[in-house]
């Protein structure tokens, strides 16, 4: 089958980008799940933009480089967060509700930001109403493949150009989609991890597709892992967001101590790798980690979602304290691409979470990845929307039949990711869980190509990435820490000289 645009993943992104494309475009999306199975649609927090009077794009973007550690691209800093007010009151416009107090947006706080600008939909469910907000816009054009997975894409190697994807439909049938423009908008890599928030196929497919391509990637070290998941009987049962503790909530241990006094002038509101980290070490002392919310009043309606997850799990919320520990939430490395979404590769373009546009960093400020997704999806729109009409993609053949080896399962990927590649990292774990995925990859048993094993192959593969670019960064930075590096842990005073530069 031919078309003009195949995109790859169903969030916020790849939406986003759908219903901003010319109708003189075929556009088609395949996506493992169905439409709205995505780590965009889980999203609890919001979108961030320097609405208020009292704030400013410079703060939003002074607050970006400060917590990802002054490894971001200035430039890409500067440019998303100018976007970010323009493209809220598009989504407005277009038909988006955001919660308001009358006619005024409701801006909430999170880590590492100095102002209240976060806006929100359904209190805690802004992904949910994001995605369908955008899904009801998608126009006639757009042909959607669901349950369904791309397991190479088609390229010329001659020309070094991408020219259209593989995949498996709904029914176990191969199939070829030529198409001019392919981009991947397949999210993260989270579910890699025992504990996560992530939806259970964000596996890095974009990434592992892209690199066998040729496009270059970088920064898979930096997976930023969210200080608050809901933590009962050694299990996570999804995000308590981070808006919680924007409201006065403040992390305690079993004797009632708040544990970020003294750690982080922020304190419960110290950027994401900090509070992990804090966490983290607290564990190892043997301390119970609780959220308390007693100074939040009106819980229940402030953040329904999260209300109704603890009830699902007999968590008594008039006893104000909810259990939590940290789990992998965001891939902030990814294939290296510009604001629009090119690679090095021709014709292809990766857009939200899969790509890196150094806007993060070494750790990505809340809720500035919706609007990466956002701003990539209406620019890359942007830039298609330009192009002469597509002429009649190459009929380029895969390179070969897939042979997938027969792997461990994926539960003991996920807990040997959480000890070895997690939160903290020491060379000797990292070096043993390098040579074991190596060792796994290179199993000669052969298994057939459906979803569960081609979803096995491609988390072992991401987590052999990962673990490489872990092993080579010596030096702690941002979310990548290495116990080796034991003055890591608390940058605060190490960062104040800089900024006072």
């Amino acid at each position: 089958m031919n078309t003009d645009i195949l995109i790859i993943g169903s969030g916020i992104a790849a939406l986003q980008l759908a219903t901003k494309l010319d109708s003189q475009y075929n556009v088609t999306i395949i996506t493992k799940g169905k439409i709205n199975d995505s780590n965009s649609y889980l999203a609890q927090g919001g979108v961030a933009a320097a609405i208020d009077q009292s704030d400013d794009v410079l703060s939003h973007a002074f607050d970006t480089l400060k917590a990802g550690e002054y490894y971001n691209l200035p430039s890409v800093v500067k440019y998303i967060t100018k976007m970010a007010p323009r493209v809220v009151h598009e989504l407005i416009d277009q038909g988006m509700t955001f919660d308001q107090i009358g006619h005024k947006l409701i801006l909430g706080k999170e880590g590492a930001h100095q102002h209240r600008r976060i806006v929100h939909a359904g209190g805690d469910a802004t992904g949910k109403h994001l995605t369908e907000s955008l899904t009801n816009q998608l126009s006639e054009q757009v042909t959607i493949y669901e349950n369904s997975f791309v397991y190479e894409l088609l390229m010329d190697h001659i020309q070094q150009k991408c020219c259209g994807a593989a995949f498996v439909d709904a029914k176990g049938k191969k199939q070829l989609v030529h198409a001019k423009y392919t981009v991947l908008a397949t999210g993260g890599c989270g579910a890699l991890y025992q504990y996560t928030s992530n939806h259970p196929m964000a596996l890095g497919d974009g990434v592992v597709l892209a690199q066998q391509a040729g496009a270059k990637i970088s920064d898979l070290e930096f997976i930023q892992f969210h200080p608050t998941l809901l933590y009962m009987n050694s299990n996570t049962y999804g995000l308590i967001s981070e808006a919680v503790r924007g409201e006065g909530a403040t992390l305690i241990n079993q004797n009632g101590i708040p544990i970020m006094e003294g750690v982080h002038p922020f304190k419960d509101l110290a950027p994401r790798h900090i509070v992990a980290q804090t966490i983290y070490n607290h564990r190892l002392k043997g301390d119970e980690i609780y959220l308390s919310i007693k100074q939040i009043n009106q819980f229940q309606n402030r953040f329904p979602s999260i209300s109704q997850l603890c009830t699902k799990y007999s968590i008594d919320l008039h006893d104000g304290l909810i259990p939590v520990t940290p789990g992998a939430h965001f891939m902030i490395g990814g294939v290296e691409t510009d604001i629009k979404g090119e690679t090095n590769v021709q014709n292809l373009y990766c857009i939200g979470e899969v790509a890196n546009t150094r806007l993060h960093g070494a750790n990505r400020l809340a809720s500035n990845s919706l609007l990466e997704g956002l701003v990539m999806g209406h620019e890359l729109a942007s830039h298609l929307n330009k192009q002469p009409k597509a002429q009649k993609p190459e009929p380029i053949a895969p390179s070969s039949n897939l042979t997938i080896p027969k792997l461990p399962n994926l539960k003991h990927l996920q807990k040997s990711m959480m000890k070895n590649v997690g939160i903290v990292r020491r060379r000797e774990q990292l070096t043993i869980q390098l040579n074991w995925l190596q060792s796994s990859l290179q199993s000669k048993l052969q298994t057939n190509l459906d979803l569960e094993s081609f979803n096995n192959f491609i988390a072992y593969q991401m987590a052999y990435l990962i673990t490489q670019s872990a092993l080579k960064r010596h030096d702690s930075l941002g979310c990548h820490q290495m116990a080796e590096d034991v003055s890591s842990i608390n940058t605060t005073e190490s960062r104040e000289y800089v900024e006072q530069v």
